[in-house]
């Protein structure tokens, strides 16, 4: 009898493997199968989490992080070396500084041609072609844990939602699109226009956001993942909740002085879900 390995499934006492080469059907001995190790208690929330949570009547989300990974399958970096050698392509390689080519983030080579081209048609079509990688990248992009079911808890217990990112909108409505949740957001989308100068740190599309609500910074709350959210929702006087999925991130977002930061959103969903009953 010929046994071959499952790949990633578990091996349990029923899991044979049949080929043509298999002469015999019996299970695999119960005795080789090991119990699962026991899942880890959920960590316990920071204490300022359920003071943040409860005093929220509108949540901001940044995209790419909070909600999905958007370029998990389509690299950012290859994104940002193809913008710089575009610009190479026509003759435009003294725009950047070697640090600025070496930054491998796209937003760092397109604010630097508008710092030094402000308004012009370079920079418009340079923006457009960030924002077609973009949408490319949606077809590859990684929810979040725990995102989607947040932001429908969230919308059912009343709280209203904010999208206030850096990337295109066109991008952001094509991905919620992709996961049923447009609905939980309409029509408030306040992601990156030609005005590159408005980009976060800079503070505008929050403050768009809560101006097209209604809402006071004090009732609102920024969920980020980089230092430029945590200033710009700072700069509009927004509390603001980090979201780091690894260690550098949140080191991070801790230097830049953001007070509370989660390593997952499993604990804000549960306290949502917590306050809903009380």
């Amino acid at each position: 009898m010929v046994r071959r390995p499952l790949g990633n499934h578990h091996v349990g006492p029923d899991t044979l493997l049949v080929t043509s080469e298999t002469t015999r059907t019996d299970a695999v001995k119960a005795e080789t199968w090991t119990e699962p190790e026991p899942e880890p208690e959920p960590e316990p929330e920071p204490s300022d989490l359920r003071d943040l949570i409860g005093n929220a009547r509108v949540v901001l989300w940044d995209f790419d992080g909070p909600i999905c990974r958007l370029f998990a399958g389509h690299s950012a970096e290859r994104v940002a070396g193809d913008l710089a050698s575009w610009l190479e392509g026509r003759g435009l390689h003294g725009l950047l500084t070697d640090d600025e080519r070496e930054s491998l983030d796209p937003h760092v080579v397109l604010r630097a041609v508008d710092r030094r081209h402000p308004g012009s048609d370079l920079v418009a079509e340079l923006e457009e072609r960030l924002t077609q990688e973009e949408l490319r990248a949606t077809a590859s992009a990684m929810p979040t844990p725990y995102a989607d079911p947040l932001i429908r808890t969230l919308t059912a217990v009343g709280i209203r939602l904010a999208i206030t990112t850096n990337n295109s909108p066109r991008v952001v409505r094509g991905y919620l699109a992709s996961r049923g949740l447009v609905p939980c957001f309409t029509p408030h989308f306040y992601g990156r226009t030609q005005e590159l100068n408005h980009l976060k740190p800079h503070p505008h599309c929050i403050h768009r956001a809560l101006n097209a609500i209604g809402a006071a910074p004090a009732a609102a709350l920024m969920i980020g993942d980089t230092p430029s959210d945590l200033l710009a929702a700072r700069a509009a006087g927004v509390p603001f909740l980090g979201y780091a999925r690894n260690e550098q991130k949140g080191k991070l977002l801790s230097d830049a002085g953001a007070g509370t930061v989660v390593g997952s959103l499993e604990p804000v969903l549960r306290l949502v879900r917590e306050l809903r009953q009380a």
